[in-house]
C-alpha cells in the first residue's frame, strides 16, 4: 500500500542553484510527507554538533520506518483477506455473508483515515515536543482496534473497531515518523525513504501468509488477538526511537492552504477528481480478488492468500521499473500510461475470468497500477511547482483517501448479497445457475471498476494538456 517531502523541499526552497528537475526528482523520493520540515535561520555550532546523527541511530530509525509500513501499509494491503472470511459461510459476523458492500466499508474506513488522517496528526507533530506520544498513541489505538475486533460479533462492532480505531491509531503511527525520517539523512536521503518505503510490499507478501494461516489454525479471533498483541509489542520501540531533531520543528508549521493562483487553475480540479477516482477505483481489485477467487474460481482460502502475496511481490518490483521508466518518457507520461493501461486490463481481463486469465490479470494490473502511487508526488511538484508543493499534495492526498471509501462499497453493492460455497467446478444445477449469477456480478464490477480508472485516466491526460498550455509549450517528454 501505498507514495515524501521533507526538509529536501525546505532546502531547495533556499537553494537557487538546483534546476528544475533536480528539485522534481528530489521531490519524486519524498513526497510522502505531507509537511515541509522548517529549519531556524540561525544555529549554533554547539547545538548543531549535539545533534548531529550518528550512523547507529540511522540504522534505529531505517529499522523502526521500515517496521512501521510494514504494519500500517502491509495491513491496509491485505484487507481482502478478512473480507473474504467475513463474507464467507465460516463468518463470524451475523448477517455479513455475502454481504460485500458493508464488510468492504470496514476496510476502507481504515484506509481512508490512515491516508486523510494528515489534517491532523500534522499540526500534532508542529506542537509536540516529545512525538513519541503520538505515536505511542497511535499504535496503542492502532493495536487495541485490532484487538477489540476479536470480540466482534456485529457488522457495527468491526466498524468501530477494525475501521475507525484502527484508521485513527494507523493515521498518528504513520505520519511522525515519515516527516522526521529526512531530517538525518542529508546525503543519503533518497535511499532512506526508499528503504522504508520498501516495507510496504514486504509488509503485504509476509502478512497475507501469516494471516491466512493464523486464521485456519486458531480461528479469526485469535488471530486477531495475536495480530493485536504483535503489533503493539512491536511497535511500542518502534515510537520509543523516534524524536525530533534539535534544529528542526516538525511539519506543519508552515501554510497548507492551496492559494488561489493553484486553485483556479484547471489542472488543479482535475488533478485532484482523478486522484479521488483513481483510489476509489484501485482499491476494489485489491478488496475482490480474494472473494472472486474463492467463489468463482473455486480457490482454497489459502490459494488466494498466496495469489494476493504474490500480487504484491510484483507490485515491489513494478514501482522501480515504473520509476525507471519516468525518467525515460517522462513522469506525467507514465502516470497516464499506468491509469489507463489498468483501466484497460481490468475491462480486458477480468470480465469472466478463468484462472490462467486471472493470474495474467492479477500481474498485470499491480505491475500498471503500481506506478501511479510512486509517481503522483513528482508530478504535483513538476506541475504546481516546488513552492506550492506541500500545500498540494496535502489535499491530494486528503482527497485520495475520501475515494479509497467509495470505491470497494459501491463495488459490493454492485455485487449485491449472495450465497458461498460454489465454483466452477460445481456440478448441481442450482449451483451452475448462482455461479452463472455471480460470475455475472463480479462482470459488472469489472466493467464499473474498468470506467472508473479509464475516467481517472482522463482526467490526468487533460491535466497533461493543461499544464502544458499553462506553460505556453507542448513537451513530448514531461
Amino acid at each position: 500500500m501505498s507514495v515524501n517531502e521533507g526538509i529536501a523541499l525546505q532546502e531547495l526552497r533556499c537553494s537557487p542553484q538546483h534546476s528544475r528537475e533536480e528539485q522534481v526528482a528530489q521531490a519524486d523520493l519524498e513526497g510522502v510527507v505531507q509537511e515541509t520540515v522548517e529549519q531556524p535561520s540561525e544555529l549554533r555550532s554547539d547545538e548543531q554538533e549535539d545533534w548531529r546523527p550518528t550512523r547507529r541511530y540511522q540504522m534505529i530509525l531505517l529499522a523502526a520506518g521500515f517496521t512501521m509500513i510494514f504494519h500500517v501499509i502491509g495491513l491496509n494491503s491485505i484487507y481482502g483477506i478478512f473480507q473474504e472470511f467475513y463474507t464467507s459461510p465460516r463468518s463470524n459476523i451475523k448477517n455479513a455473508q455475502g454481504q460485500d458492500a458493508l464488510v468492504s466499508l470496514v476496510g476502507t474506513i481504515g484506509t481512508c483515515l490512515t491516508w486523510s488522517g494528515s489534517i491532523y496528526v500534522n499540526p500534532l507533530i508542529a506542537r509536540v515536543k516529545h512525538v513519541q506520544w503520538i505515536m505511542l498513541a497511535g499504535v496503542f489505538i492502532m493495536s487495541l482496534g485490532i484487538f477489540l475486533a476479536s470480540f466482534s460479533t456485529e457488522l457495527w462492532h468491526l466498524y468501530l473497531t477494525q475501521g475507525l480505531l484502527y484508521g485513527i491509531g494507523a493515521s498518528l503511527y504513520y505520519f511522525p515518523i515519515l516527516a522526521l525520517t529526512p531530517v538525518y539523512f542529508d546525503q543519503h536521503r533518497g535511499f532512506a525513504l526508499g528503504f522504508i518505503l520498501s516495507g510496504a510490499s514486504i509488509g503485504g507478501l509476509i502478512l497475507s501468509f501469516s494471516i491466512s494461516a493464523l486464521i485456519s489454525h486458531v480461528g479469526i479471533g485469535w488471530a486477531l488477538r495475536i495480530l493485536g498483541v504483535w503489533n503493539l509489542v512491536a511497535g511500542v520501540p518502534v515510537s520509543l526511537v523516534v524524536k525530533k531533531r534539535g534544529n528542526f520543528y516538525g511539519p506543519g508549521s508552515g501554510s497548507s492552504r492551496v492559494s488561489l493562483s493553484v486553485a483556479r487553475r484547471g489542472a488543479f480540479i482535475w488533478q485532484a477528481f482523478g486522484a479521488f477516482l483513481q483510489a476509489g477505483g484501485n482499491v476494489v481489485p485489491t478488496y475482490f480478488l480474494t472473494t472472486y477467487s474463492v467463489s468463482v474460481l473455486s480457490y482454497s482460502s489459502n490459494s488466494a492468500s498466496t495469489l494476493l502475496a504474490i500480487s504484491n511481490a510484483v507490485s515491489s518490483v513494478a514501482r522501480i521499473a515504473m520509476g525507471i521508466l519516468a525518467d525515460r518518457f517522462g513522469r506525467q507520461n507514465m502516470l497516464i500510461a499506468s491509469v489507463l493501461l489498468s483501466a484497460i486490463s481490468v475491462l480486458a481481463l477480468w470480465p469472466s475470468a478463468p484462472r490462467p486469465r486471472f493470474i495474467a490479470f492479477v500481474i498485470s494490473y499491480v505491475i500498471l497500477a503500481g506506478g501511479y502511487n510512486g509517481l503522483l508526488p513528482a508530478t504535483i511538484a513538476e506541475v504546481y511547482g516546488v513552492q506550492h508543493y506541500t500545500s498540494v499534495n496535502s489535499i491530494i492526498y486528503f482527497i485520495r483517501g475520501l475515494g479509497a471509501l467509495f470505491g470497494a462499497p459501491l463495488a459490493g453493492v454492485i455485487l449485491g448479497s449472495h450465497q458461498r460455497g460454489f465454483g466452477v467446478y460445481s456440478s448441481s444445477t442450482t449451483s451452475m445457475t448462482d455461479l452463472h449469477i455471480l460470475r455475472t456480478k463480479y462482470n459488472q464490477v469489472a466493467f464499473y471498476d474498468g470506467a472508473v480508472l479509464f475516467v481517472a485516466g482522463l482526467c490526468i491526460v487533460y491535466v497533461r494538456w493543461s499544464d502544458a498550455r499553462y506553460r505556453g509549450r507542448w513537451q513530448w517528454k514531461a
